[in-house]
């Protein structure tokens, strides 16, 4: 590779380091020319892109960003090295996992994962990384959590309706509510004073 190649592929890694918030450095090196090519399909089908770097042009482009949240990394730079890069925290791994069980593998390894601000090294946090909550995920329990006092509300409704209530839960409510107190004589209107009689005429 010339050094024109190098300073290419550099610059293509720095793009992708900044433009994904989360990647994953995993080891495919046992892994046939075959079994590489299905786990790239299977990548371009879920929306994350695989790249296979040299480690020193990875450690390169890492270092040239200079983030410190990157120096975690460094030290999984060995052996093969693919990256994939994802807007989901989760999906690599969730890749890895189905790729190992459909292939009867324990490959690929995952040797890092950089997600948001936090690294997680070495192939023993795979089960966890598939178990983190995207951000759909995470604003759907939310919205679950505030429809929840509604749901209970309409739910107790029609179980009201269903055990053959006559007065629907509405009405029960209301005819609950404290009646008015009644106007005080100080609020009352006052009468109109009574017409003077006109004497008669003689």
């Amino acid at each position: 590779m010339t050094p024109a190649q190098k300073t290419e592929v550099i610059e293509l890694l720095k793009e992708k380091f900044s433009q994904y918030s989360n990647f994953y450095v995993t080891d495919t090196e046992s892994l046939t020319v075959e079994q590489v090519s299905s786990l790239r399909r299977v990548c371009f089908e879920k929306n994350v892109e695989m790249k296979v770097a040299k480690n020193t042009l990875i450690k390169k482009a890492l270092e040239s960003l200079g983030d410190e949240k990157y120096a975690g990394i460094y030290d999984s730079l060995h052996n093969v090295t693919a990256l994939m890069f994802s807007d989901s925290p989760k999906e690599p791994a969730v890749i890895i996992s189905a790729f190992r069980k459909d292939n009867n593998s324990a490959m690929p390894i995952l040797k890092a994962a950089l997600i948001g601000e936090e690294v997680y090294s070495g192939d023993n946090q795979l089960v966890a990384l598939t178990k983190i909550k995207t951000k759909n995920e995470l604003i759907g329990e939310v919205i679950g959590l505030l429809q929840s006092p509604a749901k209970r509300v309409i739910s107790a409704m029609l179980n009201h309706i269903e055990n053959g209530s006559t007065a629907p839960a509405a009405t029960e409510a209301v005819a609950a509510a404290p009646e008015e107190a009644p106007a005080t004589p100080a609020e009352a209107a006052p009468e109109a004073p009574a017409a003077e009689e006109t004497p008669a005429a003689e």
